[in-house]
């Protein structure tokens, strides 16, 4: 208030209140700030810490899938997977508008994904990128981060990939030995309790929490030299005749160990988009009718039953029969024949009689222990069983077809299998996709008899004239060394009947035929060029591999004069 002429008047009393307010403010500033450095010092330390320590996991390796001898076909690298904490990153959409140009992704979709995932701490942005990569794209960018992963390589590419399988991004097993023994396999992460600043990194380590395992390594009975080369004779062969697809099973005759497995087409594992039909392993998934290639175990049951011997003559005049209103054929008239043959001329009418002079109960027990109806028991994905019904179930034209391979269906790796027991003087044998012991491999050498040695020695014998100048199998022949096989060429079945011009051509065998050591079977489907038949498709196969295995493995030739003297003519032709 003012009067005229007067001085101001003091309000003194207004002026302490505001003094009183400043100084009431200062100390409980004061007091609140003793409260929380003494009183709530530890909370608040708690509380800052729980804010920057994470539980952490600490990445294991994958155990590898090797070869016999450790050579790798299956391995876990080291990658690096780009993630983010969307509160972070969307606060600096210039950088991530960057990081999204590095990472080869869309940047307007990268932003809308984030706003979605607002919620979350971790995002990932792209996984399992080369660690240079990976590194060029987060450095210096608050809120991108790096997390240490291991990405499933195979080495050996589409040579092994129907045998490995692939894995997930997850590192899973997805098909083959990777599903097979993922139990095996897999990595347990470990964990552990870290510090990370505002940038993500690791500033201090407080506690392991768990400890990390690394999977343990699968050693296959695969040999990688044996394998590249079926791969490549079968590639070679498939693409030569034009056919739809192809497999190659060797195996081991003394310890049934698979030494090689391949089929045509195939696929890049390192390149998991691919379709299920170039996924599966056809050697183990695919059947077929065998065609006369079953011929050696109608004969093996026949003088196994006491019903025939070497000597015995089978009269396959005029070169066909009926059986039940159908005719049974050959492609010519081969009159009189012993057994051996019966197998080197292939004849439909010599093994059909043969196979309807056998007690049907016989028959079925005969060929149930060579394996047909069975899977192979190498417990692979998709691994199929065949086809044989129950004898009750025949009528006369099944039992008199079975005889030279139709109505009765199976996998080449059975096929291969059951010729191994012929190879191993009749033993039954336990095949393996693993590397064996030297007790398992022992084991095989005192398996039960599903065959007499006698028979199967005999079996050789004849199939070793399948191979020889006056047999159909001539193109199987191995410089040097003994060889027994049998061809088998088989319309192959549809709908309702068979197809006129859609064949399988196969040939098994066993080398050396003296001493068996391996045994192959090759199975070629729908060639449809360069011919057809099995003793010219599928034979030559069987040779280039077998000539190649037999050298890399050091088996000493059965035939060493024969050998020189091949030799010695190739010498001369050059």
């Amino acid at each position: 208030m003012k009067k005229a002429n007067a001085q101001p008047v003091f309000f003194a009393g207004r002026h302490y209140l505001v003094l009183l307010l400043l100084l009431g403010m200062l100390a409980a500033l004061i007091w609140r700030a003793a409260y929380l450095q003494i009183v709530e010092k530890e909370f608040l330390a708690d509380q800052g810490m729980q804010r920057q320590i994470r539980t952490i996991e600490t990445p294991a390796y994958r155990g590898a899938i090797l070869d016999r001898f450790g050579s790798p076909l299956a391995i876990s690298t080291p990658v690096d997977s780009v993630w983010v904490n969307p509160n972070e990153i969307l606060k600096n959409l210039s950088a991530l508008k960057e990081v999204t140009s590095k990472l080869d992704l869309s940047y307007p979709d990268t932003v809308a994904m984030l706003k979605q995932k607002a919620n979350k701490e971790f995002v990932y942005l792209k996984r399992q990128l080369e660690p240079d990569v990976a590194k060029s794209a987060a450095e210096g960018v608050d809120g991108v981060y790096l997390q240490r992963e291991y990405n499933r390589y195979y080495p050996a590419g589409e040579v092994v990939s129907h045998l490995v399988g692939f894995t997930n991004i997850d590192d899973q097993g997805q098909e083959g030995l990777e599903l097979v023994y993922e139990d095996w396999l897999k990595a347990e992460p470990g964990k552990r309790r870290v510090i990370r600043n505002r940038k993500g990194e690791v500033v201090e380590e407080l506690a392991q929490v768990k400890a990390s395992r690394s999977g343990q390594d699968v050693y296959t009975s695969i040999d990688m030299r044996l394998q590249y080369i079926a791969y490549r004779s079968l590639a070679r062969a498939v693409q030569y005749h034009g056919a739809k697809s192809g497999s190659v099973v060797l195996l081991d005759a003394r310890s049934g160990e698979v030494l090689a497995m391949v089929n045509q087409p195939s696929f890049n594992p390192n390149q998991r988009k691919v379709s299920a039909s170039q996924q599966r392993n056809r050697a183990l998934t695919d059947v077929f009718e065998p065609g006369s290639a079953i011929k050696p175990f109608t004969l093996a049951a026949a003088i196994d039953n006491g019903l025939y011997d070497r000597r015995s003559i089978i009269d396959t005049s005029p070169g066909w029969f009926m059986v039940s209103g159908h005719p049974v054929k050959d492609i010519r008239n081969y009159g009189e024949l012993d057994l051996a043959g019966v197998l080197r001329k292939s004849s439909n009418v010599g093994a059909s009689r043969i196979a309807m002079s056998i007690e049907k109960s016989q028959l079925w027990d005969s060929f149930t222990d060579y394996g047909f109806g069975k899977s192979a028991g190498v417990s692979f994905p998709g691994e199929s069983s065949g086809y044989f019904r129950h004898y009750s179930q025949w009528q006369p034209l099944d039992q008199a077809t079975m005889g030279f391979g139709y109505g009765l269906s199976l996998s080449i790796t059975q096929l291969a299998k059951a010729y191994g027991i012929i190879a191993n003087q009749g033993r039954e044998l336990e095949i393996s996709l693993l590397k064996k012991q030297t007790d398992e491999v022992q084991q095989n050498e005192i398996a039960r008899h599903v065959m007499k040695s006698s028979t199967a020695k005999m079996i050789v014998e004849m199939m070793e004239e399948v191979v020889g100048p006056k047999g159909t199998a001539g193109l199987a022949a191995v410089p040097g060394y003994r060889v027994a096989g049998k061809t088998g060429t088989a319309k192959k079945s549809v709908a309702g009947g068979y197809q006129e011009d859609d064949y399988i051509a196969v040939f098994a065998g066993i080398a050396p035929a003296s001493d068996p050591r391996l045994v192959m079977a090759v199975m070629i489907d729908e060639p449809s060029q360069n011919g057809y038949y099995g003793g010219k498709v599928a034979a030559p196969v069987f040779s280039e591999v077998i000539t190649n295995a037999l050298r890399i493995l050091d088996i000493a030739p059965d035939d060493p004069a024969r050998l020189r003297a091949d030799l010695e003519d190739k010498g001369k032709g050059a």
